[in-house]
């Protein structure tokens, strides 16, 4: 399916930036868009602008998708055929801090955007759900049929309610909507405050590292061209109504592979060749002692799942950081 009119909100973000450059790629017209907000710096987002979408014509228009003013006029100068909805507020331990960001950008922001794509019928938007959904699933690994009624930070709940919104769209106007839960997503150009990202930068400066529950939590850590993969694919193979269930399906991606945090620091001084300085400390509230996802339905759905090991990924990472920090100052 060639030549179409894709909008990816998020677009300056870590992985809006990818699948934005990834589409363009495949010859696609692509518009993106991102409120280029401070949850950090955005310097780093107008970096990835300047290094993966510039170059293709990818425009990054600046739309704060609270506002419904401003999605309407998006969607009426740009009329997409598809959209790929990346935007949200991110992070578990800041939603403790900052509610209203994740009510405005996750649940607001949403509604607009679910409002424009019915009205302009655009024949798939594909949104970003998280694994946090799971909650404090003890059965792993944990598979999409699984009760995800349990949330454990107000972060999940905003992107359990995703999933039920656009369920009702879907089943209301007969619009074709599909859910990713995404597992701890990492690579070059990530998000600062992500562990791998802040780890690096302590690691490299000789400053202690946090390190939460003794450092026996567990993530399922997927790197960032696996993820792509698995958004281009589905993006273009929607879930069809059946039986009575309206055009709507939710997707594990992950690696299937879940890694204790002390193992994936010792990887990550591998790569870096330094050691880290440890400092313990108890759980927080609103994590989760796992997450590791059972991609058996997306790859029946797209012949395809993640499969990258971490220390392939961590070693892009590191060389992609060096350069980074060194060309931009920041450190």
């Amino acid at each position: 399916m060639m030549g179409q009119t894709i909008l990816v909100t998020g677009a300056a973000g870590f992985v809006g930036s990818f699948v934005a450059a990834r589409l363009a790629d495949m010859g696609h017209r692509v518009i993106g868009c991102d409120n280029f907000n401070d949850y950090y710096t955005p310097q780093l987002k107008h970096d990835r602008v300047a290094a993966l979408l510039a170059p293709r014509g990818i425009e990054c228009h600046a739309v704060e998708l609270s506002d419904a003013a401003q999605v309407a006029g998006l969607f009426e100068a740009h009329r997409p055929t598809h959209v790929v909805h990346l935007a949200a507020q991110a992070g578990v331990r800041y939603s403790l801090e900052n509610p209203a960001a994740y009510i405005q950008s996750n649940l607001v922001g949403f509604s607009h955007m679910l409002e424009a794509c019915r009205r302009h019928r655009v024949e798939h938007m594909l949104y970003a759900s998280s694994s946090s959904v799971y909650g404090a699933n003890a059965k792993v690994p944990f598979s999409e049929s699984d009760q995800t009624d349990s949330p454990v930070s107000l972060y999940a709940a905003t992107k359990k309610s995703n999933e039920l919104m656009a369920y009702s769209y879907s089943h209301l106007y007969d619009l074709p909507m599909t859910g990713l839960r995404f597992f701890t997503v990492y690579g070059p150009w990530g998000r600062p405050d992500m562990a791998y990202f802040s780890f690096t930068r302590k690691i490299m400066a000789g400053e202690p590292i946090p390190v939460f529950a003794e450092g026996l939590l567990r993530r399922d850590f997927t790197y960032i061209d696996d993820i792509v993969e698995g958004v281009v694919r589905l993006l273009f193979k929607p879930t069809p109504a059946a039986d009575g269930a309206p055009a709507h399906a939710v997707f594990n991606i992950g690696n299937h592979q879940p890694v204790m945090v002390m193992d994936f620091i010792a990887t990550l001084e591998q790569v870096l060749g330094r050691k880290a300085v440890i400092d313990f400390l108890p759980m927080q509230p609103g994590d989760v002692p796992a997450t590791y996802a059972d991609t058996e339905r997306l790859r029946n759905w797209v012949g395809f799942a993640p499969a990258t090991p971490l220390a392939d990924g961590l070693l892009a990472f590191a060389n992609w950081y060096n350069r980074w920090s060194n060309n931009s100052g920041v450190h």
